[in-house]
């Protein structure tokens, strides 16, 4: 079915059958996200880019591309993972989340018809890779689970050629879905985007504990995982919410790096003011105080260095996306040989 063309709303485009889905009573059952949308003939799931046609779910976003960069590594944010190396990022269009906030709504609220998109196939994509130099593809921009069909395929093709892959997601993903993605999968960023199920009804159009799940799944599952909490005042950022998701990474692994991130008004949410870095400080030091020990923050000048939680030394010094490797021995901390957990170093 690769390839093959589909009238839908009026307009043609290029899709492949998904992977994950079962019939359910006269409908089908998308069984990708944790939405699990059931969805009649002609129509497509919450995500926009899932079609039921003619009894097969089609996965209609399938090599279909909104952006391409290089960007540093650390832009995902990914920290410890290839420090100082570029990857390739790509994106789609569509979200399964509705977050008011969101900083990339140009693409995640967009449909198929979506202007200047580009098609790409995997072989496509890796070759690009290979062409720029860069050390790995990054799936970002927009939500990688929608495109998990065409992340899989090409990720699968970029491991045989030497290449790693990572996930920027925010983790509403349903258990089958993210094996088959941890097994071709080097790195993973989840947004943790609050931690009460209010915050994630109201502001997400979604619900908490799926992506407790895929976090924890992940971490089972043996990638490299770090995660990043938006700070959005008076929305997610008080004391004792804030407290509750540092415990919780740290019954995970306190060596798991954590990014608390500075809110901008964006989107439906330009009523609300920026994070104060106070409030970034408080954040970090409730995480130190929960046992972890890689603590960054994010969109501010401050707080990005790696440090050795053993003797303090700095190892990574960072300033914006430039990192400068100051401490560092075979991956452990060259003052007091503490091992920093770093990738490709």
């Amino acid at each position: 079915m690769t390839g093959v063309l589909w009238m839908i709303g009026g307009g043609s485009i290029s899709g492949k059958t998904a992977r994950h889905w079962h019939v359910s009573k006269e409908a089908l059952r998308c069984d990708l996200c944790s939405h699990a949308c059931r969805i009649v003939e002609g129509h497509r799931g919450r995500c926009g880019v899932r079609s039921n046609r003619a009894g097969e779910l089609i996965a209609s976003s399938y090599g279909l591309v909104s952006a391409v960069h290089l960007d540093p590594i650390e832009k995902k944010p990914l920290y410890p993972f290839h420090p100082a190396t570029e990857v390739l990022s790509l994106g789609s269009v569509g979200c399964n989340m509705s977050c008011r906030h969101c900083q990339n709504w140009l693409i995640s609220t967009a449909g198929l018809d979506m202007p200047r998109l580009e098609t790409l196939t995997p072989k496509d994509v890796v070759q690009s890779c290979l062409r720029k130099g860069s050390a790995g593809i990054a799936w970002t921009y927009n939500e990688p689970t929608l495109w998990q069909e065409f992340v899989v395929d090409t990720s699968r093709l970029a491991r045989e050629q030497g290449l790693f892959s990572v996930w920027v997601t925010n983790g509403y993903i349903q258990p089958e879905a993210l094996d088959e993605v941890c097994e071709c999968t080097d790195a993973m960023n989840v947004d943790v985007k609050g931690f009460t199920d209010n915050f994630y009804r109201d502001i997400c159009g979604a619900r908490l504990q799926p992506v407790l799940d895929t976090v924890e799944r992940a971490h089972r599952n043996g990638l490299h995982l770090e995660i990043t909490y938006l700070l959005i005042p008076t929305h997610n950022d008080g004391r004792d919410e804030i407290s509750d998701f540092c415990d919780w990474a740290a019954s995970i692994d306190r060596g798991m790096p954590v990014h608390f991130s500075r809110f901008h008004p964006d989107h439906l949410m330009m009523d609300v003011p920026p994070t104060p870095l106070s409030t970034l400080e408080m954040a970090r030091d409730l995480a130190r105080d929960s046992g972890m020990e890689f603590v960054y923050l994010g969109n501010v000048l401050v707080g990005n260095d790696t440090v050795c939680p053993s003797c303090g030394a700095v190892a990574l010094e960072r300033r914006g996306y430039r990192v400068t490797i100051t401490g560092v021995s075979e991956g452990r901390c060259r003052r007091c040989g503490h091992d920093l957990r770093l990738v490709g170093l």
